[in-house]
């Protein structure tokens, strides 16, 4: 719990669903849920490190769609899925798109997403 309400602070979300245990009770939530923010984030972080293990990488568009919301403590699946690959000479890389969920322990599609991402050869971002 504690973790779900500081990461909602540090992101400027003070919205009562995220903060306070009582209040959330009485809606329909039934208690404490997790900041879009912080699954967001969870979810754009995954892109980066798989993409920056490989090459240099570059995000250039995250989309999310919030389906239902993700009770604090609630266990979550993250996934991704490489849907294209583009050369792009202008960008001088490839355009990697990709389309992701997270669901629930009960197998309920929380979130749906999708990313580009720039990826570039190694020397494409060194130092001139």
């Amino acid at each position: 719990m504690d973790s779900v309400r500081r990461f909602a602070t540090l992101a400027g979300d003070m919205n009562p669903l995220h903060h306070d245990e009582a209040l959330a009770e009485s809606t329909r939530f039934g208690g404490l849920i997790v900041s879009g923010t912080h699954y967001s984030a969870l979810m754009m972080g995954m892109v980066a490190t798989f993409l920056s293990e490989r090459r240099a990488a570059l995000g250039l568009e995250f989309e999310f769609q919030f389906r239902k919301a993700v009770a604090a403590g609630e266990t979550v699946t993250m996934a991704w899925r490489i849907v294209a690959i583009e050369p792009s000479p202008k960008l001088k890389g490839d355009v990697v798109r990709l389309e992701g969920t997270l669901c629930n322990a009960a197998g309920d599609v929380c979130v749906i997403a999708k990313s580009m991402s720039l990826s570039l050869p190694d020397d494409a971002i060194a130092a001139a």
